[in-house]
């Protein structure tokens, strides 16, 4: 068991030394520059990602950008809309800061324009055309308002309503109705006007029965007729 450990401890040893010998060779250096597109416009928010030390930055407002590479590294730049980069550095390099500069390359494909309509097939779309269209509520109400006064006109005995009339009285209720919105309809009987227009015709015989005039006349005949028949005798 022992000697199995030491065999172990011989074969782990060289390991860790050349591990903390690369760590102590290693160098790291700072990469910087500008990101712009193809027309030399700066680019902001531009993704660049060190792939060997897995560390990641943006671009400023004016395409600025600085990140910590080492030799050998590949730095890796995406942004949406363009074309995405890979960038290898040297391995000789022996510097403490490294300027790159990166120009991204648009990636847009042109496509014809697209009418999107709200049918899945073309019998769907033969349906709904010739479907009527839903009413709309003014429509609705306006459509109500007619019916109601053909039908009390048409309700109403003996009596002829010529267009005018029927559109002027369709007017006074709109009119009335404007008003009173809100509130209670208007009662004639507390009016004063109404009642001075009634009494008025009270005066001049708004009640009298027009139709029977005659036979007063006739009386009077027939007491003219025993008169003179009572002065002949």
């Amino acid at each position: 068991m022992k000697r199995f450990l030491n065999i172990i401890f011989f074969l782990v040893l060289p390991l860790c030394l050349f591990k903390i010998q690369a760590q102590e060779t290693e160098r790291f250096f700072q990469v910087s520059g500008i990101i712009s597109d193809e027309e030399n416009n700066p680019l902001p928010n531009v993704g660049v990602v060190s792939i060997k030390l897995k560390r990641g930055t943006i671009s400023e407002r004016t395409g600025i950008y600085s990140i910590t590479s080492t030799p050998g590294d590949t730095i890796f730049y995406r942004a949406l809309g363009f074309k995405r980069k890979l960038v290898i550095l040297p391995d000789d390099f022996t510097g403490r800061h490294y300027s790159l500069d990166v120009k991204l390359g648009i990636d847009t494909i042109p496509i014809d324009n697209v009418v999107v309509l709200p049918w899945k097939s073309y019998s769907e779309f033969i349906k709904d055309m010739s479907t009527p269209a839903p009413l709309g509520p003014e429509i609705e109400n306006m459509n109500r308002n007619i019916a109601s006064i053909e039908e009390a006109i048409s309700t109403t005995v003996d009596v002829k309503i010529t267009p005018e009339a029927g559109y002027r009285y369709a007017m006074q209720q709109q009119f009335r109705n404007n008003i009173t919105r809100g509130q209670y309809p208007i009662n004639n009987l507390l009016n004063p006007f109404a009642w001075s227009k009634f009494i008025n015709g009270l005066q001049h015989g708004l009640l009298k029965n027009q139709d029977t005039p005659a036979k007063p006349a006739k009386v009077k005949q027939k007491k003219q007729k025993r008169r003179n028949k009572s002065g002949k005798e």
